[in-house]
């Protein structure tokens, strides 16, 4: 039988740890990952915040839970042995009051049930000897999650896949998908690549580019945009590592928090707007077709109707920096205005459904000859590695 000619289209982090994954299980597969930036990792995995999730959040029994929890030790020990700049440094999940005490307990419990070991119950004072400027009345002690260079660890990655007789092709946008009688032809700006499989890693782009597979669209990519201050230095002594709030069952994203980042500074953020383009790292980036793709979208309309006030807030706070330090200081109460400066942004794929919901789950959409990572947002970073085996064990069987 001849050896099984994959193809790849995307070159985040889910796409390379994807591409290790079947070189370690099918040695004599001819991988081939198409990425349509100069580089790997352009988007969200060059552009968050560099966390390592360690499952405390997500539904348990999910595929979130299940593989951020492994897919955190996974990558912890991949970054030791290759030399990736982390830190399991732990974080602290705050109750800012009375009223956030229960939802903090249940998700203490949540955590239990996914898996996590050495969860502690703080009170004020505990909190306070280990972030000694945090507010609050209660907090949750995390200790499995830390930060990372992600870049480094897409470096790491590039170099497992050319090691194995794979390659990544840069500059190779998919314009066109068609089927063969033994697979598919992918035609790129660099040309065309055949392969026998296609697996859709493509982030903010992987509902089109299932589009192109003949794929209905029912599930759509809208792009948030995350917004980050930075602590200037002389105040960056306010945070020691992560400190984050308790997430709001009304709003559907986690929340501003801190981290302290792999080589050095402390972030503030992100908040979540409606970006303008899939690629819209500044308020004043606007692509008419990706805009015109989100307003078309009735899911959209029916989310914003959901989330009004959540949705006007978060956009007041995105042009208002007292709003935004007004949202840190319920964490941090000395946090003042003069203590930030401007950060960076992502922009979050995330896949929303027709009835206007946030798709929770990844979501993998699995045919003949193709599978579709159709939501892979945060954590997908630090499960990738789980996230590739788990592709690979869903098509083993074809290949």
């Amino acid at each position: 039988m001849p050896a099984p000619r994959v193809i790849i289209i995307g070159g985040g982090i889910v796409g390379l740890a994807t591409a290790v994954k079947l070189g370690r299980r099918f040695p004599d597969a001819r991988v081939t990952v198409l990425e349509k930036e100069s580089a790997v990792g352009q988007h969200q995995t060059g552009n968050n915040s560099g966390v390592l999730h360690c499952g405390l959040y997500y539904k348990p029994g999910s595929a979130k839970a299940r593989l951020a929890v492994s897919g955190i030790r996974e990558m912890v020990e991949f970054c030791r042995e290759n030399n990736v700049p982390h830190e399991v440094c732990g974080k602290l999940v705050v109750a800012v009051d009375d009223t956030e005490v229960q939802r903090l307990r249940d998700l203490h419990e949540r955590g239990k049930q996914n898996g996590l070991e050495g969860l502690r119950w703080l009170d004020r004072d505990a909190m306070r000897e280990i972030e000694p400027h945090v507010g609050g009345v209660a907090a949750l002690r995390v200790p499995q999650e830390g930060i990372v260079d992600y870049p480094k660890v897409c470096e790491a990655m590039l170099q497992k896949i050319t090691a194995q007789g794979s390659r990544v092709v840069t500059g190779a946008k998919v314009t066109a998908l068609n089927s063969t009688s033994t697979g598919w032809v992918a035609q790129t700006t660099a040309g065309d690549f055949e392969g026998d499989f296609v697996i859709n890693c493509a982030g903010l782009h992987s509902d089109r580019v299932s589009e192109l597979a003949g794929e209905r669209r029912e599930v759509r990519i809208v792009p948030f945009r995350g917004e980050y201050y930075k602590l200037k230095p002389g105040r960056q002594h306010l945070v020691r590592h992560l400190i984050y709030p308790v997430p709001d069952p009304q709003f559907p994203f986690l929340g501003v928090h801190f981290t302290r980042l792999i080589h050095g500074g402390i972030e503030a953020g992100p908040n979540a707007v409606l970006a303008f383009a899939r690629e819209g790292y500044r308020k004043t980036d606007l692509n008419v077709a990706d805009l015109w793709d989100a307003l078309t979208f009735s899911g959209l309309w029916r989310f914003l109707g959901r989330h009004k006030r959540m949705s006007w807030e978060e956009l007041k706070r995105s042009f208002s920096k007292k709003l935004f330090c007004q949202s840190l200081q319920r964490l941090v109460p000395e946090i003042q205005m003069t203590d930030l400066e401007t950060g960076g942004a992502g922009v979050r794929a995330q896949a929303m459904s027709p009835d206007g919901t946030l798709v929770q789950d990844f979501c993998f959409v699995h045919r003949r000859r193709a599978l579709h990572v159709l939501n892979a947002p945060s954590p997908a970073a630090t499960a990738s590695l789980a996230i590739g085996e788990e592709i690979v064990n869903l098509v083993a069987h074809e290949l």
